[in-house]
């Protein structure tokens, strides 16, 4: 057994979640907050067999997607003016950071 761990921007959470019961698997929602962008994501927690671990993933795939967004730069606090952007940057957001785990035990009460 594997313990699949999405970390998902919160604009595909319901895209994930709805395609994850169509194809019946159950996971565990927890929100989250991005560092780079301090955007709020969502990490699904999805226990499944071993053999279902590259039909989950395909899941993942389909439903969140990478994409571009402008991001407005944050104006330096008291720190180096010399590498700061004055005029919105154009960065990758979306996607999934996916890990993996082995499962020792697994009981569901």
């Amino acid at each position: 057994m594997k313990l699949i761990m999405a970390v998902i921007q919160d604009k595909d959470s319901n895209r994930l979640s709805d395609a994850l019961v169509e194809h019946d698997y159950q996971a565990t929602k927890l929100a989250s907050t991005g560092g780079f962008l301090k955007a709020g994501n969502t990490t699904f927690m999805i226990g499944v067999e071993d053999k279902n671990v590259e039909n989950v993933m395909t899941i993942i795939k389909e439903n969140c997607e990478s994409r571009e967004q402008l991001v407005a730069p944050i104006s330096p606090m008291g720190g180096n003016a010399d590498s700061y952007v004055p005029y919105p940057v154009e960065v990758q957001v979306g996607g999934a950071t996916v890990f993996v785990l082995p499962v020792d035990q697994f009981e569901k009460f």
